[in-house]
């Protein structure tokens, strides 16, 4: 599963320089994980020239068995017994008048825990997009209601992957709402005031000469999940280099 967390971490860093390209003064939210599980679902049924760019794209190096370095993945995310609720949900969506491979409708039950459920865009687009945002909206408990604008599929839609992951968890060290204060923050362009959480207690730190920034772990109850946030020193140029 190395060769696929490296791969992963590539790719996500890739879709990061892609997705502030447009505008670098934006903030961007995304879930790599999400993103890249999806395409090598995709990536399973291509052949040819189409296999090779999606594999160029996944950073994939071509070592070892990358739908099991999946599998192992995925089972590991979506295990239970942990302090935290993390969850990622694989489903495909198809046109039910079409005839799927059964050997790629079992592939991605087996690898990426997904189902193929059959449905009629043709006949009624707007019910095939209304049920797939009620099933992003259940596995996501709400955050997520929307997955599908209008327009985003049609009559001539033959399938669609969807992704939905989920983590909720409470930090190692509670912060306190009463400490939560107006403070300074900075942009590229201006600096504004906003509501920041305040916490004393001992963190691990570090710090990247590259950069440069400082670098703080949270850590989530059971220190199993943490949140890493790099904070870059003052007159830090923010964009997105290639």
């Amino acid at each position: 599963m190395d060769d696929l967390c490296e791969a992963n971490g590539s790719f996500a860093i890739n879709l990061l320089k892609m997705l502030g390209q447009e505008d670098s003064s934006r903030n961007v939210f995304c879930s790599p994980l999400s993103i890249s599980s999806a395409l090598a679902m995709v990536f399973m049924g291509a052949k040819g020239n189409t296999a090779t760019q999606m594999s160029q794209a996944l950073c994939l190096n071509g070592s070892g068995d990358i739908h099991q370095g999946f599998q192992a993945l995925l089972t590991e995310v979506n295990r239970s017994g942990s302090q935290y609720v993390l969850r990622t949900a694989n489903r495909l969506f198809g046109e039910k008048t079409c005839d799927f491979f059964p050997a790629f409708r079992e592939s991605c039950e087996k690898f990426y825990q997904a189902q193929l459920e059959e449905l009629s865009f043709a006949e009624d687009t707007e019910e095939c997009r209304r049920h797939i945002n009620d099933w992003v909206t259940e596995k996501t408990e709400g955050k997520i209601s929307e997955i599908l604008g209008p327009g985003t599929v049609d009559p001539l839609t033959k399938l669609v992957l969807v992704n939905a992951i989920y983590f909720k968890g409470k930090w190692n060290e509670q912060f306190d709402r009463k400490h939560t204060r107006g403070m300074p923050f900075k942009t590229n362009q201006e600096k504004k005031t906003v509501q920041m959480m305040f916490k004393q207690a001992k963190f691990r730190m570090g710090y990247v000469d590259e950069v440069p920034m400082q670098v703080l772990e949270l850590p989530y109850a059971g220190k199993e999940m943490c949140l890493v946030v790099l904070l870059p020193d003052d007159n830090t140029d923010l964009a997105v280099n290639e």
